[in-house]
C-alpha cells in the first residue's frame, strides 16, 4: 500500500541521474545496483516528489525493477546475474570474479570504518552516511535530496593505489574530454586534419573559443595519449611550460587518434 503522502508528479516520472555521478567515480567503487539506486534517489529528490524509495518503486515500476535487483531488499552484486559472461575480460568466471570483488570491497569498507552492505537498502543507508543523499521527514511526507557536488570516494574510503589512479584518470578525462573534442573538431573541420601545424596556445584559444589554459590541458591530453607531439625546433616541448604567445609545432598522428579514440558526444 502506498503511504498517504507518497507522490510522484506525472512530469517527474522520468528517471534522472546526478550530473556528478560519472565524474565522481562511485560507479567504479560500488556494486552494480549503485547506478540504479542513484537514479532512484535522484528522481525522488526532484521538486514536488515525496515518499519513501519503496513508494517510488511501487509508483513507477509496480514494485519491481530488475535493474535495481528487484527491490530494495535485493542482494548487491558486481555483475548482472542474467548477463552473458565475458570470459576474455574476466577469464576467472563469474563466481570467482564476484568473490574477488567482494573481498576487496569488504576490506576497503572495513578499513574505512563502515559496515559492508549486502542489499540495496543497506547501500541507501550508506548513501545517507556518506552525504551522497539526504532524507527528511516533513508534513508532506519523506523528502529526499542530493548535494550539488557529490563527495568523492577518496574523501571517504581507503582506496588502493590502482583504484585511486583509475579514479584520477576518470576525473581528468571528464575535465579534458570536452576540451580535446573541441580542439580536434577544429583541426579536422576547419583545417582538414593537418599533419603539422605552426601555432601557439593563444592562436588555438582564439580559434576554439577557450582560454589558453584550457587549450594547454587539451594538448597535454593529446600528447599523453600518443595522438600528438608538441615540438620547438627539433626538440619535444613541455606543454606545461609553454608560454601562451610562443609558437610551437603541433604534429598530429591521425591514424593513432582514429584507431584509439572514442567519440565524445556532448548533449545540452
Amino acid at each position: 500500500m502506498m503511504t498517504e503522502h507518497a507522490s510522484v508528479p506525472e512530469s517527474r516520472r522520468d528517471l534522472v541521474i546526478h550530473n556528478d555521478w560519472w565524474g565522481s567515480g562511485w560507479d567504479h567503487v560500488l556494486p552494480r545496483q549503485s547506478f540504479a539506486l542513484t537514479m532512484l534517489i535522484g528522481t525522488a529528490s526532484q521538486p514536488g516528489c515525496t515518499g519513501s524509495l519503496d513508494d517510488l518503486l511501487r509508483e513507477i515500476f509496480a514494485g519491481r525493477w530488475d535493474m535495481i535487483g528487484g527491490n530494495l531488499d535485493g542482494a548487491l552484486t558486481f555483475s548482472w546475474p542474467d548477463a552473458e559472461w565475458d570470459h576474455e575480460e574476466a577469464p576467472e568466471g563469474r563466481e570467482a570474479y564476484e568473490a574477488n570483488r567482494w573481498k576487496a570491497f569488504g576490506a576497503m569498507l572495513s578499513a574505512s570504518g563502515f559496515p559492508v552492505p549486502t542489499t540495496v537498502r543497506d547501500l541507501s543507508e550508506l548513501y545517507l552516511t556518506w552525504g551522497l543523499a539526504g532524507r527528511e521527514e516533513t508534513p508532506e511526507g519523506t523528502r529526499w535530496s542530493m548535494p550539488a557536488v557529490l563527495p568523492l570516494p577518496v574523501d571517504l574510503l581507503t582506496l588502493d593505489d590502482e583504484l585511486t589512479e583509475q579514479l584520477d584518470r576518470i576525473r581528468r578525462g571528464m575535465r579534458t574530454g570536452p576540451l580535446v573534442n573541441t580542439l580536434t573538431t577544429y583541426l579536422v573541420d576547419n583545417l582538414g586534419e593537418p599533419q603539422e601545424l605552426l601555432t601557439s596556445l593563444d592562436r588555438l584559444a582564439a580559434a576554439t573559443g577557450h582560454d589558453a589554459d584550457d587549450v594547454r590541458l587539451a594538448l597535454a591530453e593529446l600528447v599523453e595519449s600518443g595522438h600528438a607531439q608538441v615540438r620547438r625546433g627539433q626538440e619535444s616541448a613541455d606543454v606545461e611550460r609553454l608560454e601562451a604567445h610562443r609558437r610551437f609545432r603541433l604534429v598530429m598522428d591521425w591514424d593513432h587518434f582514429d584507431a584509439t579514440s572514442v567519440p565524445l558526444i556532448i548533449r545540452d
